[in-house]
C-alpha cells in the first residue's frame, strides 16, 4: 500500500507542478482563456469577466502550490482534500466544455501541450482516482527528511512562484510556447504540409421516406432509394486532422490585405496594442522613441491592432507617432504578444525579437 501511495503521489504531484508551471510562466494566457469561460455562450457569467487575471493568478499559485506541498508531505490531509476541489472543479469544467464543444482547447497545460476537451476529461478523471486513492492512504504520505524542511520549502516555493507571476506581467513569459516565439516563421505555419493528417468526418443523412423521417449512413445511399425525399444531413468530426500552429493572421489596412507583401520585409517592427482603449497611455512616449529611431535604422514601422481607425488616429496625432495602423483579429494580437502595447520584430515572417514596452529600453534593432 505504501508503494501504491508514493506512486500515486508523485503523479499526481508531478501533473499538477508541471499544469502550474506551464501557466505561472504565462498567466495572460489563463486569463484570457478564463475569459473565455465566462463569457455569455459558455458560462454566461460576463460580471467575472474583469476578475479574470487576479482569479487565473489565484488558481495557478494553488495548483502548483498544492503539487509541491504533495510532493514535499507538508500538511498532507489538507493538500490531498484541496487537490479533490480542485480536481472536481476541473472536472466538471472540462465536461461541460467538452459536452457541449463550448471550448475547444481547455488550456489546461497552457500553450505547452494542446488537449481536446475529452482528452483532458478522461485525465481528470484518472486524476480524481489517484486523489481519491490518496484520501485513504493519507497516513503513509510523509514530509521528506522533516516537517521543518517540508515548510520551509514550501514556503520558498510560493515566494519564488509570486516573483515569477510578477516578472512575467511586468515584462514577458519567460518561457513562449506559441506559434508566434522568437524563431518562428509566421508564413511557414500557416502551410499545411503534403503529408498534413487530413480529417475524418462521419455523415448522417435524413431522408423522409413513406412519410417517416429516417437516417442513413453515406454508404447506405438514401438518395437512391425509391421515394426517398432530402430532409437534412448531420456531419460528425470523428478524427481531428493537422491544425495550422498559425490562423487568423492577417495584416489589413482599409480593407486591403498587406500579409504577404509585409512578410517578405527584412526589417519590420509591429507595435502590437490589441485593444488602444485599454493601452498604457504613459508608454506611448517609450513607442514613440522607439518606433523612430527602427525608422532611422530602415524599419518598416506599423501598429497592429484590432481597434479602428478613429481610435488609433487620436494617439497617432497627440503623441506624433509617425506611422499607420494594420488591423488583426485580437485573439490572435494577444497570442502574438503578451503585452499592450508591445514590440515585435520581423525578417521575413520570422520572428526576431518581442519586447513589452515596459522594456523599451531594451529593444533591439
Amino acid at each position: 500500500m505504501k508503494f501504491l501511495t508514493h506512486i500515486a503521489r508523485l503523479l499526481v504531484a508531478a501533473t499538477f507542478i508541471f499544469s502550474g508551471f506551464v501557466k505561472l510562466v504565462d498567466p495572460l494566457g489563463s486569463a484570457y482563456k478564463f475569459q473565455e469561460y465566462f463569457g455569455a455562450d459558455v458560462l454566461n457569467l460576463e460580471f467575472l469577466i474583469p476578475y479574470a487575471l487576479p482569479f487565473s493568478i489565484f488558481l495557478i499559485l494553488a495548483e502548483i502550490m498544492l503539487g509541491v506541498m504533495l510532493l514535499v508531505g507538508f500538511k498532507s490531509k489538507f493538500t490531498v482534500w484541496s487537490l479533490l476541489v480542485m480536481i472536481v472543479i476541473f472536472l466538471f469544467l472540462t465536461w461541460y466544455s467538452a459536452y457541449y464543444n463550448k471550448v475547444t482547447d481547455c488550456g489546461c497545460f497552457g500553450d505547452a501541450i494542446t488537449l481536446t476537451p475529452w482528452e483532458t476529461f478522461y485525465k481528470n478523471i484518472f486524476l480524481v482516482v489517484l486523489i481519491v486513492f490518496l484520501l485513504f492512504t493519507t497516513t503513509h504520505i510523509k514530509p521528506i527528511l522533516s516537517k521543518n524542511f517540508a515548510k520551509w520549502i514550501s514556503f520558498a516555493s510560493l515566494f519564488a512562484f509570486l516573483f515569477i507571476t510578477y516578472y512575467v506581467l511586468v515584462h514577458l513569459p519567460i518561457i513562449d510556447f506559441r506559434a508566434y516565439a522568437v524563431g518562428k516563421n509566421i508564413p511557414k505555419g500557416m502551410i499545411y504540409p503534403e503529408d498534413a493528417k487530413q480529417a475524418v468526418y462521419k455523415d448522417t443523412w435524413i431522408y423522409k421516406v413513406n412519410g417517416e423521417d429516417k437516417e442513413y449512413t453515406t454508404e447506405e445511399k438514401p438518395w437512391e432509394l425509391e421515394g426517398a425525399t432530402f430532409v437534412d444531413r448531420k456531419t460528425k468530426l470523428i478524427e481531428k486532422g493537422y491544425e495550422l500552429p498559425i490562423h487568423d493572421f492577417t495584416m489589413e489596412k482599409e480593407g486591403v490585405d498587406f500579409t504577404e507583401f509585409l512578410m517578405q520585409k527584412e526589417k519590420l517592427m509591429l507595435v502590437v496594442m490589441y485593444d488602444i482603449a485599454k493601452t498604457d497611455k504613459k508608454a506611448f512616449s517609450k513607442v514613440k522613441e522607439v518606433t523612430t529611431k527602427a525608422m532611422q535604422d530602415g524599419y518598416d514601422v506599423y501598429a497592429f491592432s484590432a481597434s479602428n481607425q478613429e481610435d488609433f488616429e487620436k494617439i497617432k496625432t497627440e503623441y506624433k507617432l509617425g506611422f499607420d495602423l494594420l488591423f488583426c483579429d485580437e485573439t490572435t494580437l494577444k497570442t502574438i504578444i503578451r503585452a499592450n502595447p508591445g514590440f515585435v520584430t520581423l525578417n521575413k515572417g520570422t520572428v526576431t525579437g518581442k519586447w513589452n514596452a515596459n522594456d523599451a529600453d531594451k529593444v533591439k534593432l
